[in-house]
């Protein structure tokens, strides 16, 4: 009979990616599921075959695309504090006043 390696680390994909879209950590992902950051690597390398640094910016990238999208929602249904913020932010916006004329 064949001898067997060490067992597979099973992880839960969909906790990483929520944590990563709220911008957690490769080291702070592992340590909530209890694994090293190194199996956390080897793990993703063999289920997405990818690297984990491929794999959390696109999952980052997610999640900033919808915290834009909450933002924008957010401006459209009139919260004046978010419609301050993108114009600063989008439109170069500011609240200097001119007093030299």
């Amino acid at each position: 009979m064949a001898k067997r390696g060490p067992k597979l680390t099973e992880i839960d994909w969909q906790l990483c990616r929520n944590l990563l879209r709220i911008q957690c950590t490769g080291e702070e992902i592992a340590g909530a599921m209890g694994i090293s950051y190194d199996t956390l690597e080897r793990a993703c390398k063999r289920d997405h075959k990818i690297k984990f640094a491929e794999y959390s910016a696109q999952k980052r990238a997610e999640g900033k695309a919808s915290l834009r999208r909450m933002q924008w929602k957010a401006a459209e249904d009139g919260n004046i504090t978010m419609l301050i913020y993108l114009g600063k932010n989008m439109l170069d916006q500011s609240d200097r006043v001119d007093h030299s004329n």
